[in-house]
């Protein structure tokens, strides 16, 4: 099954399924982000709008992308907001949108399905304004190295995503590559992870 096939599967279920990685990934990004403002924000690999509905309260415009119909028609039915724009686009290719436009590119627990970090900050660069921020917030390798991966319970038994495991090195290298400097770095835990390795790692850019 293709990764678009998957979350299209996944799509009707997936903001109801107990999934921690997802929950505190929402909240990470309020943390990071409750009190700034941006002018035009792009959101790539929206998903279901878990996200969508904060990154609304703090931008001006929002453009969100995902090559997943079935979780656009999720996300378009929870926010109707003019200034909300949901689009559908793969992220492997050119990406539809202006250049050199948006002051906050974000993506959430989407770079686990690309394998080609480089194509992904060469796009981002792109679309970024001068000074723009560039904010991604994935699985922790730490958690792919012990197997941890996207999965959920299709019809028939669960259902891997595919993926690709990306060390934190190589989020540098890319970054670096094509002009971008780093920021800050965290690491999140779970409240229900004691001992164990970080959840999530969020890492922020500025062109």
């Amino acid at each position: 099954m293709s990764i678009q096939q998957a979350y299209n599967q996944w799509a009707s279920s997936y903001d109801n399924d107990r999934n921690r990685t997802r929950d505190l990934d929402q909240q990470v990004m309020q943390q990071l982000l409750q009190g700034h403002h941006y002018q035009a924000i792009l959101e790539l690999g929206c998903g279901t709008g878990k996200n969508t509905q904060f990154f609304s309260t703090i931008g001006t415009a929002v453009v969100a992308l995902d090559f997943s119909s079935g979780m656009l028609e999720q996300a378009r039915s929870k926010i109707n907001a003019q200034h909300v724009q949901f689009q559908q686009a793969d992220l492997t290719k050119a990406w539809p949108v202006a250049r050199a436009y948006f002051d906050l590119v974000v993506t959430n627990l989407v770079l686990e399905h690309l394998a080609d970090l480089d194509h992904f900050f060469a796009q981002a660069n792109q679309a970024l304004m001068p000074n723009g921020q560039l904010l991604i917030s994935e699985l922790h390798p730490f958690r792919q190295y012990q197997g941890s991966q996207a999965r959920f319970q299709g019809q028939h038994g669960q259902i891997e995503v595919p993926a690709f495991t990306h060390h934190i090195s190589d989020f540098g290298r890319a970054a670096t590559k094509h002009g971008l400097q780093l920021s800050q770095l965290h690491e999140y835990w779970h409240a229900d992870d004691a001992n164990q390795a970080p959840r999530l790692l969020t890492l922020s850019w500025h062109k």
